[in-house]
């Protein structure tokens, strides 16, 4: 018997937590501590436990698929890619979308750019970020000048004020749950803000229920009270920002007072009261938040008040501070900083600066150059546009993205997908977006491939190869190099392995560029930015100055806005979206995992006792959840943990999809849909 353990990375959040996969005669059999890891230390959650039911699964796919008259027939790889060879070069550039995956490494992200921008001379790239943290870019990019998790996530320990805002945490990222609760052992105060009584909610030392869809007005009056005190930190705010004065004309309007954030939250006076004390009296401060503030038409404007708040509590640029954006997929992150994104190249360069796209174009020496130096469509564009504008846009490839689960709106998703001519999915399993599809390629997951994946703190670690993938499966990498040279750009894709691609990733990516697999191959990896060979990377970002040319932090005064659909008369009550402890995004590989989905085998919705009796629906019995976008039918889950008027769904499961309910309502400046606050009706299922 041949046993052996491979240290890697897990596939689920954006943590990065570390464990070793038990490898039994080429077989990935099990998961084992890895003590060495300064994230998680040699703890992990339910999932990362279980990541290795789901690797050799039975209906993991093993070969090219092409659909002919409706119905899937497998092919060989060149019968696959000399269909889509002859397909992909009957389009203009602009009839052809990508979407790369914050599921797979760095170096097939950037691989995925390369082809859309190279090969295709396409400008419309996307991939899920758009969905989660699109708001995170913009707002904290506008603010500090940079559009990442300021921290890192050890540090949490050493706050003496966790706040956590639009953030499950002990169950969306568990192991940087547990920095909450070393902090509090180190006598830390931590505030929890949320509709739901959440297992974060039963750590806090305050709980504030609220409405979802009102934070902006919550963080101004907690701004408010801060300013009335005087516990704001006026050196920071003199020699380190700008515009106080203009953020300050808005905070302290009468709309903002506690009285009247009361009324619009619902989170009585006196705890208002005491989180501002606790903030404005406690340093250092952290700020955690996730998708509970970003799914928003005013996500920009949610993750600006929070920036807003660190800066005039001079909380930035130390241990135990900053605004801590907690990413959800392994390599989101990772993701849009090899440009996987309509609007920048890696490193956040900018498609529409000449030179960022000259030296692209340089770097790459493609003889016929590359896409125009515009801005291309975001995801949730592209779906409108193929809806609203048929034959714009007519061929689409997509990386390990499941739109049909994830997306707002599902119907609307169905409808643009299948207006498409030409669709090529890239998967480890028959996703209900590579049902849609003319072809299906099949992909190594995580545990099949070497490479690169860069965590919510910024921390780039490593994934390591330990079995092969099944059947005639390929590494997402290889799909696209040998597809490159069917088109014609061998000499353009001419890697060998993984380490090769990266070393590329280096040259033209200055946070990157000290980086290299030697430095990588070791327990605490680097965070970026890493610009030499000798730097240490940078745990912690804006210990001087800000990212702006300036250096200075720009305050923005916000005006709270309501969501773009509120209850009324025919829709009465606040819908809202999460993650589960148990399973993770549309559920392709948790619900293949056994151990999970025994755990929680569907969804529900949770209705307030109060509204339940008022509807007469009982716990555990089948309702029908309706919005203006279509009709679920779904357990009811009766619990006095949801706030009253407000409802709540996990996003996972696609018999009662939540996603069929969801508004595609976009905010205008990052296009991230408001999954988080819709209006809902509910009532009894009448037999027929």
């Amino acid at each position: 018997m041949d046993l052996k353990y491979v240290q890697t990375t897990c596939p689920y959040c954006g943590t990065g937590c570390s464990f070793n996969l038990v490898v039994k005669d080429g077989k990935v059999v099990g998961t084992q501590p890895y003590k060495r890891s300064p994230v998680n230390e040699g703890k992990v959650c339910p999932k990362g436990t279980y990541a290795h039911e789901f690797v050799n699964s039975p209906d993991r796919l093993t070969k090219p698929l092409i659909k002919k008259d409706g119905k899937f027939v497998e092919a060989t790889w060149d019968e696959a890619y000399d269909l889509i060879v002859q397909k992909f070069k009957s389009y203009k550039p602009d009839e052809f979308a990508a979407l790369a995956s914050a599921r797979v490494s760095n170096e097939e992200n950037y691989l995925m750019m390369k082809f859309a921008r190279g090969v295709m001379k396409s400008r419309h790239i996307d991939h899920c970020a758009r969905l989660c943290h699109a708001s995170t870019v913009a707002g904290l990019a506008a603010s500090f000048g940079s559009g990442a998790m300021t921290n890192s996530i050890g540090d949490i320990a050493e706050s003496k004020c966790v706040f956590v805002i639009g953030s499950n945490t002990f169950e969306q990222h568990p192991l940087i749950g547990r920095k909450i609760v070393q902090a509090k052992m180190n006598g830390a105060k931590v505030i929890y803000a949320d509709p739901r009584y959440t297992a974060t909610a039963r750590q806090a030392d305050l709980y504030m229920q609220f409405v979802s869809g009102t934070d902006v007005a919550i963080l101004n009056g907690l701004m408010q009270e801060i300013i009335k005190n005087g516990w704001e930190d006026k050196e920071f705010i003199e020699k380190r920002t700008k515009d106080f004065e203009k953020l300050k004309e808005v905070v302290m309007k009468e709309d903002y007072s506690l009285e009247n954030v009361s009324k619009i939250s619902g989170i009585p006076v006196d705890q208002l009261k005491q989180a501002a004390e606790w903030l404005g009296t406690t340093k250092p401060g952290a700020i955690l938040y996730s998708m509970g503030i970003t799914q928003h038409t005013v996500g920009v404007d949610n993750v600006r008040s929070v920036a807003n708040l660190q800066m005039l509590l001079g909380n930035l640029g130390k241990p135990g501070a900053g605004v801590n954006a907690l990413r959800g997929q392994n390599n989101v992150q990772g993701a849009c900083d090899m440009g996987a994104l309509p609007v920048v190249f890696t490193g956040y360069q900018k498609v529409i600066d000449e030179a960022a796209h000259k030296k692209f174009a340089d770097a790459w020496g493609f003889p016929d150059g590359i896409c125009e130096p515009k801005n291309g469509y975001e995801v949730t564009v592209m779906m409108d546009v193929l809806t609203d504008n048929p034959g714009e846009l007519k061929c689409m490839y997509i990386m390990g993205e499941n739109p049909m689960i994830s997306d707002p709106d599902i119907n609307h998703v169905r409808h643009a997908l299948e207006s498409l001519e030409f669709l090529v999915v890239q998967d480890i399993f028959m996703t209900e977006t590579a049902e849609l599809a003319d072809v299906v390629l099949p992909a190594a997951c995580y545990a099949e491939r070497d490479g690169t994946q860069t965590s919510t703190e910024r921390r780039v670690q490593l994934w390591r190869k330990a079995q092969n993938p099944p059947g005639e499966a390929k590494e997402d990498w290889q799909i696209i190099c040998e597809l490159a040279a069917k088109m014609g750009y061998a000499a353009q894709f001419p890697y060998q392995n993984v380490e090769e691609i990266f070393n590329e990733i280096a040259k033209v990516t200055p946070s990157y560029a000290g980086m290299t697999y030697e430095r990588l191959n070791r327990p605490e990896a680097l965070h970026w930015p890493c610009p030499t060979t000798d730097h240490p990377g940078t745990p912690i970002l804006h210990r001087e100055r800000f990212a702006h040319p300036d250096g200075l932090g720009v305050f923005a005064p916000i005006e709270w806005k309501p969501p773009a659909e509120v209850p009324d008369a025919e829709y009465p009550f606040v819908l809202t979206t999460g993650r589960i402890l148990w399973h993770w995004h549309t559920g392709s590989m948790t619900r293949r995992s056994a151990t999970l989905d025994s755990e929680v085998p569907t969804g529900w919705i949770e209705i307030n006792p109060e509204d339940a009796k008022a509807l007469g629906i009982k716990d555990k019995e089948m309702v029908r959840a309706s919005t203006r976008r279509g009709s679920i039918d779904v357990p009811a889950k009766v619990t006095k943990d949801i706030m009253k008027g407000v409802m709540f769904m996990p996003f996972h499961f696609v018999e009662c999809a939540a996603n069929v309910l969801t508004n595609n309502a976009l905010d205008p400046i990052a296009k991230i849909p408001e999954f988080k606050a819709c209006a809902v009706k509910v009532e009894k299922i009448t037999e027929a």
